[in-house]
């Protein structure tokens, strides 16, 4: 079965970053937001973000990316949405 990640690029400061981190562990995952996987990569010199969430149907990544639209961040630091994308997963591989 085929599953879909939504990938969003921010811009953002490590105030932000930090708050975002302790917010998501802090908390369950999100009503109306059905992701089975939540990675965050940080480039913290660059001052740039990758949030991607995983879903297990298309159906699922709609519904998600509704909730996450609607989503109020952290109110610390400095951040900015760059850009949000969708995709199919064609491939994870562990070594």
């Amino acid at each position: 079965m085929a599953q879909y990640a939504r990938v969003a690029t921010f811009e953002m400061d490590d105030a932000s970053l930090d708050a975002l981190i302790e917010r998501i562990r802090s908390e369950e995952r999100p009503e109306g937001v059905p992701a089975k996987r939540l990675t965050i990569l940080a480039d913290r010199a660059a001052g740039r973000v990758l949030v991607a969430a995983r879903f297990d149907s298309e159906e699922d990544l709609r519904t998600g990316s509704a909730a996450l639209d609607g989503m109020e961040p952290p109110d610390v630091g400095s951040r900015r949405r760059v850009s949000v994308d969708a995709y199919e997963v064609v491939l994870e591989r562990e070594f």
